[in-house]
């Protein structure tokens, strides 16, 4: 019987990754929904070719364009947010993809373990905005969460077989970006472009973005807390510029396991869409000799402070880490658009934090409340 699958984000990176891989997987795997935010050409493509039962657009305008270019094709198209909330509560997909960026990517996670389906996880904003809820609420379904974060794929493959009270900490790898040897003097006219091109990764922009301020490593770090149960002081970061050691886990006798491959989001998609096997694949073999050294540093919190709110949040709970992610989701968004300058970002982010309303075990509605007010304190903040 066919694996029946559901990726959010089909026309993003991880999307078009996910496709991809399904492409060349010898297993039976049928796609039977996709969502896209706006991209109408890339998706009409998308169900033309995998004829899901039905697609989920956001943008109001391109689903009317999804809705002409797929008439007659047999394809229900849903419109707006509402469209891809009730696509990612459906229970008849055995494994819901999410590649959704940013805190929009929460709720649907949480619809989809509700649902008792699996998911596929890399959205790291979801367990980041809300862990608590989501793991409480696997427990009562049976859910289960597949990383796919390269680095969070690492940690689960190394953890694999191993007891958790052996684990002495987990330690996480970055590249450091390509601000990583900058002259931290210059930080304030870093401009987009620059920001943009990292040295090892081909990603979307926001999470391009949160390489170059390290802020991806703060998420992976409150992300890693709720996937794998470890504290803020048992999981490290160290700067590891080459990108094949995706991480490691340190044990109490002082061992250390590593999993290392070519940086190629393919690798860790497909491990999660055919766990707990590892398929035969067609990218590139990683070669030691080729690659020469690995090299590791110390992270460096003055010249990326966004590390050291990331663990702020991790220490202090309750909805910190939910605002944390939405303030740094607007202020990336804000840089992007050329409103503030590199430097802004961890600054919004420390005073946004800072000024909202603390609760300890917030539920999905007032989580929503706060993404909203976040949203809001951070543009007010932007125009001042």
């Amino acid at each position: 019987m066919a694996k029946r699958i559901s990726i959010l984000g089909s026309t993003g990176s991880i999307g078009v990754n996910t496709l991809n891989v399904i492409d060349q997987l010898d297993e039976d795997l049928e796609v039977v929904y996709l969502s896209a935010y706006q991209n109408s050409k890339k998706i009409i493509e998308q169900a033309k070719k995998y004829r899901p039962q039905a697609v989920a657009v956001i943008n109001d305008s391109s689903a009317v364009d999804v809705k002409d270019g797929l008439a007659g094709e047999s394809i229900d198209v849903l419109m707006g947010r509402e469209g891809l909330l009730e696509i990612s509560q459906r229970d008849d997909v055995d494994l819901l993809m999410n590649g959704l960026v940013g805190s929009s990517g929460m709720e649907p996670t949480l619809n989809a373990v509700k649902a008792g389906v699996d998911v596929a996880l890399s959205n790291k904003e979801s367990l980041v905005m809300a862990g608590d809820i989501i793991n409480k609420t696997k427990e009562k379904t049976g859910a289960r969460i597949y990383p796919v974060d390269s680095e969070h794929s690492a940690i689960w493959q190394c953890l694999t077989g191993e007891k958790l009270e052996d684990v002495r900490r987990i330690i996480l790898t970055g590249s450091g970006g390509p601000f990583r040897t900058r002259d931290l003097k210059t930080f304030f006219d870093i401009t987009v472009n620059e920001a943009l091109n990292h040295p090892n990764w081909n990603m979307g922009h926001k999470i391009t973005i949160d390489s170059a301020t390290m802020m991806n490593k703060g998420l992976e770090v409150i992300e890693a807390h709720w996937l794998f149960n470890f504290s803020a002081d048992q999981i490290d970061i160290i700067v590891h510029p080459q990108s094949i050691i995706h991480s490691m886990v340190e044990f109490k006798d002082s061992s250390v396991k590593a999993q290392m491959g070519v940086p190629d989001m393919k690798v860790p998609i497909q491990y999660a869409l055919t766990y707990p096997h590892h398929a035969a694949a067609t990218w590139d073999e990683l070669d030691l000799v080729q690659v020469g050294q690995l090299t590791f540093e110390e992270k460096d919190l003055d010249r990326f402070p966004c590390i050291g709110l990331a663990y702020e949040a991790l220490r202090s709970g309750g909805t910190t880490t939910a605002v944390l992610n939405v303030a740094n989701d607007n202020a990336v968004y804000n840089f992007l658009e050329d409103r503030i300058k590199f430097t802004d970002i961890p600054r919004l982010i420390e005073e946004t934090c800072a000024a909202h309303d603390w609760i300890e075990h917030p539920n999905l509605e007032e989580l929503l409340k706060l993404e909203l007010w976040a949203t809001e304190f951070v543009r007010n903040a932007v125009e001042a």
